[in-house]
């Protein structure tokens, strides 16, 4: 049994600065929260909300990130400690939460429903080379490893569907992903596609 074996929960991160990560798994215990993942930043502030199975749904706000490197085999991760907020306390922390919203079709729907539908467009070289890193990340990887592995392009991916992708962030992104030569060309041609 591995370490991602016992993360269990499944939690949202919301940055103080409105931005939200859905799907993350985590696991949460009394005084400490374990994420097993490095490809997104967590800071003292920030909040945690668990989404239970029986409908429930707690909020944490992160006290210290506790982010450490990988080290000998070890993954890099997450060990924070958080303050868990009562009902009343948790949604006035996540309704003072400021949105900064940029991009193509950027909108906020604050308890409404959104019946739009969006279009990106995006270079279509870029998203043919997106699709070709996705199909060698599914023929050279097991089963079991390749779930992170697409979760690393979807954000390179989201890197070019946002208003000002990072050249930095995708070189990042791209450097989780394993070294096989085709993987790398693919990178290549992504990176000079955002120039400078």
């Amino acid at each position: 049994m591995t370490f991602s074996d016992m993360l269990n929960d499944d939690v949202t991160l919301l940055k103080k600065n409105g931005d939200r990560v859905e799907g993350i798994k985590a696991s949460v215990q009394g005084e400490m929260i374990f994420i097993n993942r490095s490809d997104i930043l967590i800071e003292t502030g920030d909040l945690i909300q668990r989404n239970m199975s029986n409908g429930g749904e707690e909020t944490y706000e992160v006290i210290d990130p506790g982010f450490h490197e990988s080290f000998h085999g070890i993954e890099a991760h997450y060990q924070m400690t958080h303050r868990k907020l009562g009902l009343p306390e948790a949604k006035a922390a996540v309704q003072s939460i400021t949105y900064h919203i940029s991009g193509p079709n950027a909108r906020v729907n604050n308890h409404s429903t959104d019946n739009s539908v969006n279009t990106v467009n995006i270079n279509p070289d870029v998203a043919e080379h997106i699709s070709m890193l996705r199909q060698e990340v599914k023929r050279l990887l097991p089963n079991k490893e390749q779930k992170p592995a697409l979760e690393v392009v979807d954000a390179i991916e989201g890197q070019f569907e946002s208003s000002a992708p990072s050249k930095v962030v995708v070189k990042t992104l791209l450097g989780a992903l394993p070294s096989a030569g085709s993987i790398a060309s693919i990178g290549s041609f992504l990176l000079s596609a955002l120039g400078g």
